[in-house]
């Protein structure tokens, strides 16, 4: 960080202060490495500035002080920044210095948390735990104390609360409002929240208002030996994983897929200290209002494909939406759902809330089975985190397998009707026993 922010400082021209020399017997003329330097009839020098590098030495042997360096205001300008710059680096690092804990935003809707919430206070604990500071967390709403009782549980140690009827909604205006004031009074290192369509929006606003740098959608989170925060997350449509680190400003500010983290182990023996805040935020205030929350309509069709413990997946290989009748079938055998890639989204075999990956839904069941998948990286980041994943394709050189604790090589559409052949007469044997 030093290097990038070093500017470097011009070196002028020797130059004759008119009036001052004293014809001292051409000193300055013979220490000058590059014979820069003539001298007139008077005995005074006339510098080559064609030839002149700005070295120095005939300024410090000049015993009357009569040469002297000569800048253009171009590089004057560059002198000052230079002499500035430090300064501002220094005054950066002073204020970072101020900020420090890890927070983690409580999702909720009217009370109900999102489990991103307490997989984020799972890996908040770590990060915390390399810095040597407290992992809080941050809640927002309307009687909605039994959530600093659940974050104790998944391992926070303290409780920013701000309890309200103005944000029995979640409203943007209203909760990154409160989110910026407790930032700017408390000033945490570390802000993170899940990348769901409310920390999506939330997290841009806080930021924008924070002027602060925002990761979204993170895969990965770390810290360096500086003590930044290692951002990782798919970049150029997830062909590499970038790592992304806010150098000169507070909060570090990143959203986190769900289930892209492993759930933090939940201890109901866990306290903490609550620490509760209020605004004096009036309804007739805000530009928006809650008139009516309409839930969204489920139907057989309806799936929790992000929940699942089971999925069996398929890709291009199925070859037709017929075909991923075979895999609902091996689903079922299971208990689990069908999901797919998005090339059978693309294809029209399925529908887009049954995709998997960067496009589609981070998933992380205990047995995700890819049929047919080839394994781009666009689909790995939404799966790689699955305790078990069992691949089957043709290519035994797809990607697919590198990620794979067990790999079949073969045709879908004679390894899955073994499987489910396979698993029918298992649980015959054993209805039989």
């Amino acid at each position: 960080m030093e290097e990038k922010n070093k500017v470097k400082k011009p070196r002028g021209l020797a130059h004759l202060i008119p009036g001052k020399c004293i014809a001292c017997g051409a000193r300055c003329q013979s220490d000058c490495p590059e014979d820069a330097i003539e001298m007139n009839e008077k005995g005074e020098p006339i510098i080559n500035t064609a030839k002149c590098i700005g070295c120095r030495r005939c300024v410090k042997i000049c015993p009357a002080q009569a040469l002297e360096m000569y800048f253009t205001p171009e590089e004057l300008k560059v002198i000052a920044l230079s002499e500035k710059v430090p300064e501002e680096a220094e005054a950066i690092e002073t204020g970072i210095k101020e900020y420090m804990g890890v927070w983690i935003f409580i999702e909720h809707t009217e009370g109900k948390p999102a489990t991103v919430s307490w997989e984020l206070l799972g890996e908040g604990a770590k990060l915390a735990k390399t810095l040597g500071v407290e992992l809080c967390a941050l809640v927002i709403g309307e009687k909605v104390e039994h959530l600093c009782q659940e974050s104790f549980a998944y391992g926070a140690s303290k409780v920013y609360l701000i309890d309200a009827p103005v944000f029995h909604h979640y409203r943007t205006e209203t909760f990154f409002r409160a989110i910026c004031y407790l930032v700017e009074k408390y000033k945490p290192e570390i802000l993170l929240m899940g990348a769901t369509g409310m920390g999506r929006d939330l997290a841009g606003a806080v930021a924008t208002k924070l002027k602060t740098g925002l990761t979204a959608d993170c895969t990965g989170l770390d810290i360096d030996e500086k003590g930044y925060l290692l951002q990782t997350r798919p970049a150029f449509g997830g062909n590499i994983m970038a790592t992304i680190l806010t150098e000169k400003t507070r909060p570090q500010m990143s959203t986190v897929r769900p289930h892209v983290m492993a759930l933090a182990k939940k201890d109901a023996s866990r306290t903490g200290a609550i620490v509760r805040e209020s605004m004096d935020i009036k309804e007739e205030e805000l530009a928006t209002r809650v008139i009516e929350v309409i839930e969204d309509a489920t139907g057989a069709e309806s799936i929790d494909l992000a929940g699942a413990e089971i999925i069996v997946s398929g890709g291009r290989g199925m070859c037709g939406t017929e075909n991923f009748a075979i895999l609902q079938e091996l689903a079922d055998e299971l208990g689990g759902v069908v999901g797919c890639s998005r090339a059978a989204v693309e294809a029209g075999w399925m529908a887009p809330e049954r995709q998997v990956g960067q496009t589609g839904k981070t998933v992380r069941p205990k047995i995700y089975i890819a049929c047919g998948i080839s394994g781009a990286i666009q689909h790995l980041v939404g799966m790689q985190s699955s305790d078990v994943i069992i691949a089957i394709n043709q290519d035994k050189k797809a990607p697919i397998f590198e990620v794979a604790t067990y790999g079949i090589v073969g045709d879908v559409f004679q390894v899955i009707p073994a499987m489910i052949d396979q698993i029918r007469e298992l649980r015959a044997r054993k209805v039989g026993k």
